[in-house]
């Protein structure tokens, strides 16, 4: 059963929003409320994808930038997150990601220290143009079966392998390889996953 109606709102919500147009979620998609989508000023097509199965809590974010593009895959299952994307974030099949947990394809101000202070004079960006200030981005991807504990930051760049477990409050600065588990600041693999713990 859809969370939307005719009009894109979700049934029951407490926020007085609608889940923008360039959105696509399936049909078995579950979204708690709008107010996910109230920082989502995409204009790609579609800007936020959901598979069939995906579920979005309460206090999760699209934090999406003009030309981000998020993809949330099959059964995954998002608990307060918060997606800061202004390029690409893929979120696979069957992931699993934690409260509080930060995904991020771009930092949004400059990492040279001049270039952060003269834009910091003119004092903090409207919503409308964050993101759009010549700052890149890089895409983030996590595969299937992936679980992100809470607290934890995922910053640009990263590929997260399949079936792999990132331990709370972690910040992960690097790729982590399929069936590990990493954890720590910086993130570091700590040991593999069984093969008897890997389901079928």
């Amino acid at each position: 059963m859809s969370t939307l109606g005719t009009a894109r709102a979700v049934p029951g919500d407490w926020f007085p929003g609608t889940i923008p147009d360039n959105a696509r979620l399936d049909e078995g998609a579950y979204v708690e409320t709008s107010y996910s989508f109230s920082l989502c000023r995409s204009r790609m097509r579609p800007a936020v994808t959901m598979g069939e199965g995906a579920s979005a809590y309460l206090g999760t974010m699209f934090d999406v930038g003009e030309s981000g593009r998020v993809r949330v895959g099959r059964y995954a299952l998002l608990n307060g997150a918060r997606i800061i994307c202004d390029g690409r974030v893929d979120i696979g099949d069957y992931a699993l990601i934690s409260w509080n947990v930060v995904i991020m394809d771009t930092y949004r101000v400059p990492v040279d220290p001049v270039l952060r202070r003269r834009q910091l004079r003119f004092g903090p960006p409207p919503a409308a143009e964050r993101g759009e200030r010549g700052v890149g981005s890089r895409p983030v991807t996590l595969e299937a079966n992936v679980w992100v504990g809470f607290d934890s930051c995922i910053l640009p760049g990263v590929t997260i392998g399949e079936g792999s477990i990132v331990g709370a409050r972690s910040v992960v600065v690097g790729d982590v390889p399929p069936f590990c588990i990493a954890a720590g600041n910086p993130a570091k693999p700590i040991r593999s996953v069984r093969e008897q713990d890997r389901s079928p």
